[in-house]
């Protein structure tokens, strides 16, 4: 069964007359990008396109990867106890968002807890894939939680954060989809108003293709589940996080790549995937994870009174169950 979704507002801007979809790509963060664009058919060849978006998500990289010694984010975890770093604009943005979601979660997500993601195995070198990678103690568990229990100052106006020591910060959960927002940004500053955007899976979509149609896309599913559901992806974003992406096994139990900041733990809550769909593509990704977290029933809850549009697919027996937030039913066209 093929279930839609649409917004509730449309844009009165139809895409150019006799436009034509051009198509970008390349890598970055690990994975790879794609943008869509609707461009007037008599349009000037857009070389300068390609090269700024890709110094779009450059920036993200060199900023707030984990994965390099010389970021911004890199540079800030190794800081001394008590010292302050001036941080550049995005990305004292994001962390920003980041500490609002974890207050607003109740700690199910936590910006500060790159030194457990190490030791389970699911930051750089992805240890956890190894033959000889045996998963943490709780004593060890529980002594990177109290090194990470620290709490991190903002000075908004300088821009500036404090390192209370010993903070590992990883910012996966929300940096990619802040990199899908820059590069929608950025397409609107040239004068495009009718784009697709795509980096690992999260994507963000404006306007609509030259036939008049929105962005269709269909809302990622694990396994078996209850029926497709596409979205009409016009001013809107869309995330996913999900236990299938990264995941390792130890006899019968499986080990998500999504920790729970709270235990110092892999979820393990029977759900299978959360999707967010929102007007900023870092929101939506940033909440995913935390709703993950959260499961099924404290996720909804919390979905329900933010206004957040989620879908949540809970394991039931050998297939799942589908629940839908408030928001994200009022989207649904029966």
């Amino acid at each position: 069964m093929r279930r839609v979704l649409l917004p509730h507002h449309f844009s009165q801007h139809p895409a150019p007359a006799r436009g034509t979809v051009r198509d970008f790509r390349g890598l970055s963060m690990g994975t790879s990008w794609s943008v869509r664009l609707v461009a007037p058919a008599d349009a000037a060849p857009d070389a300068h396109l390609q090269e700024g978006m890709q110094q779009q998500l450059d920036i993200v990289v060199a900023q707030m990867s984990h994965w390099y010694a010389d970021s911004s984010l890199s540079r800030f975890n190794r800081g001394a106890a008590g010292t302050w770093h001036t941080l550049p604009a995005e990305f004292f943005e994001v962390l920003a968002f980041a500490l609002e979601v974890a207050r607003a979660s109740g700690g199910a997500y936590d910006p500060g807890i790159g030194a457990l993601i190490n030791r389970w195995g699911f930051g750089p070198g992805g240890g956890y894939a190894l033959a000889d990678f045996a998963p943490p103690t709780p004593a060890e568990v529980a002594a990177l939680l109290a090194q990470g229990r620290g709490r991190i100052e903002l000075d908004t106006l300088a821009h500036r954060a404090r390192q209370p020591g010993a903070t590992l910060l990883d910012l996966s959960a929300v940096a990619k989809g802040h990199g899908v927002d820059r590069v929608a940004r950025y397409l609107e500053g040239q004068g495009v108003r009718h784009y697709l955007v795509e980096v690992g899976g999260e994507l963000r979509g404006a306007g609509s293709k030259p036939d008049g149609q929105p962005w269709w896309v269909a809302l990622e599913q694990a396994e078996t589940g209850p029926g497709d559901l596409v979205l009409a992806l016009h001013g809107l974003a869309v995330a996913t996080s999900g236990d299938y992406r990264r995941f390792f096994q130890r006899g019968a139990r499986r080990y998500s790549h999504t920790l729970d900041p709270r235990s110092g733990a892999p979820i393990d809550n029977a759900l299978a995937s959360v999707t967010v769909v929102h007007a900023e593509c870092m929101a939506a990704d940033a909440w995913s994870t935390a709703l993950t977290v959260l499961g099924a029933e404290a996720g909804l809850a919390l979905a329900d009174r933010l206004g957040l549009a989620a879908r949540f697919l809970e394991r039931d027996g050998a297939g799942l169950r589908e629940r839908l937030s408030l928001s994200m039913r009022r989207m649904l066209q029966q």
